[in-house]
């Protein structure tokens, strides 16, 4: 609903504007971004779907044969230009950008009972995760329904059908899942 409404206000919220409180006329000023030229749909799809599910009920509002979709809570400097081009360029069905996370505790460096070299949450180095951002084509909702986990059984098929690229993202890349990470972001926001 807050996404809903800041769209249908988005003229008013961007904008310098008077309003007379008694009669409620409102004269808009200057607009601070011009985005008129935008088209955002917005779909409900139910608070119990899952994130395959969501992708699935929009189907019949995606018109063109590429696409994207993010889960919208990672923060990163991926270059979409450049994920866009990698998953032209693979020809497969879906690309996900694959990241390499910060460490959740501090990592020792061990020889034998000593502490060779300690370093407090660094960025892993081995092994990637889904980082959240995804590069489809229309062909993506064949492996979905609308019950359907989509990091489940639709990424884990495409994967076995060697239809799912990956964009190995060695940049920025933070979520915010939980609280701890929402005050590990302002935190580093603070600077």
């Amino acid at each position: 609903d807050v996404i809903k409404n800041y769209f249908l206000g988005y003229d008013l919220l961007n904008s310098d504007f008077t309003i007379s409180l008694g009669t409620k006329k409102v004269e808009r000023h200057t607009m601070f971004h011009d985005e008129s030229d935008w088209r955002a749909t917005l779909a409900e799809t139910g608070s119990q779907t899952m994130t395959g599910g969501r992708i699935k009920k929009i189907e019949r509002y995606i018109d063109a044969d590429t696409f994207m979709v993010t889960y919208g809570d990672g923060l990163s400097n991926i270059n979409i230009e450049e994920l866009i081009k990698f998953h032209k360029k693979r020809g497969r069905i879906a690309t996900v950008a694959g990241v390499r996370p910060m460490a959740r505790f501090g990592e020792l460096s061990v020889t034998g009972d000593l502490v060779k070299n300690f370093s407090e949450k660094p960025q892993i180095e081995n092994g990637w995760i889904n980082g959240g951002f995804f590069v489809f084509q229309r062909k993506v909702f064949d492996y979905l329904d609308e019950e359907c986990v989509l990091e489940k059984e639709p990424l884990e098929r495409l994967a076995s059908d060697k239809q799912l690229a990956v964009f190995k993202h060695t940049g920025y890349w933070r979520c915010m899942d939980t609280y701890r990470d929402l005050e590990a972001l302002n935190q580093e926001w603070a600077g």
